[in-house]
């Protein structure tokens, strides 16, 4: 399968999608990347890889603030707008799912909803800043109002799994030994091609039941 790749503009500039089409897609996936690496991190990579073979696309946006060779993120409104010029840009004919990884899931969860997403997935969302639980994001989880799967490292430092508290259409898979990027320690209980085993596999399981399932 090969990527196409196309410029999409925003209020804030021009951003990038990268996009692996399945063969016959039941559904497709858009993810955007958090402060960090882009969208060429490892989760985000394995989901590429392995969704289209089973029937979804995957479309990766990169934030303009990133394609323009900035360090620093831009503010989380500027994110928003990103990922919804990305959606309407794509103008899908399936079910969509919106979601993204670190800043990327918060932005995902504060648009779905507006975007008329079928899910929303949350990769390592930040529930709070390390070392800050006052500083709860959990009302962004909740405010996403369709089904949502959260993906979160046993030692998140941003929020381990047993902080996020039980809410509605909202389901959690936790990656064994991982931390916020699901990095794992080589004597974790898992190596690193298992954690990211583990993600596909728990996106995977979810996106069947929850989105293609209820078509």
């Amino acid at each position: 399968m090969v990527d196409a790749i196309s410029t999409v503009k925003t209020p804030y500039g021009v951003g990038r999608l990268v996009t692996r089409r399945a063969r016959k897609p039941v559904a497709t996936l858009l993810v955007s990347h958090g402060a960090g690496k882009g969208i060429d991190s490892g989760d985000l990579l394995a989901l590429t890889v392995a969704l289209p073979r089973q029937g979804i696309s995957v479309a990766r946006f990169e934030q303009p603030w990133k394609v323009a060779g900035r360090r620093i993120a831009s503010p989380p409104a500027t994110l928003d707008a990103g990922l919804v010029a990305a959606a309407n840009w794509m103008r899908v004919r399936t079910p969509l799912v919106v979601g993204g990884r670190s800043a990327g899931a918060r932005s995902a969860c504060r648009v779905a909803r507006s975007l008329g997403a079928s899910g929303c997935l949350a990769l390592a969302f930040p529930l709070h800043p390390p070392g800050q639980p006052e500083k709860s994001r959990v009302e962004e989880l909740r405010e996403a109002k369709v089904p949502t799967l959260v993906v979160q490292g046993e030692r998140d430092a941003f929020g381990a799994p047993e902080e996020l508290p039980e809410l509605p259409d909202v389901d959690l898979a936790v990656v064994p030994g991982a931390d916020h990027g699901f990095r794992v320690a080589k004597s974790g209980p898992v190596s690193q091609v298992e954690a990211h085993e583990i993600v596909v596999e728990s996106v995977l399981e979810w996106l069947v039941r929850e989105i293609v399932g209820a078509r």
